[in-house]
């Protein structure tokens, strides 16, 4: 499986539609995946498993969230004051 993940990554091309978010406005979706990406990070470590599987949340942030957003949430998660729970 994790093959098949990696595979995917690397024909990755925007974000896929998710149809937890149906409507235009993707700002949740961008902070769901961030999250989504440090929870699975997170999760990954603590098991010693591969977080090669959470760069998918990571490529579909990155593709719609706005870097300004990233670079702040990710300050704030270095300050401890970031308000999502990780």
């Amino acid at each position: 499986m994790s093959e098949d993940i990696k595979t995917k990554i690397q024909n990755y091309r925007t974000a896929p539609f998710d149809s937890r978010f149906p409507n235009q406005n993707q700002t949740r979706n961008c902070w769901q995946n961030y999250l989504d990406f440090y929870r699975c990070e997170k999760a990954m470590n603590k098991k010693g498993g591969d977080v090669s599987v959470c760069q998918w949340y990571k490529h579909v942030y990155k593709s719609l969230c706005p870097l300004s957003w990233v670079s702040t949430w990710d300050e704030r998660r270095v300050e401890d004051t970031f308000p999502g729970k990780i």
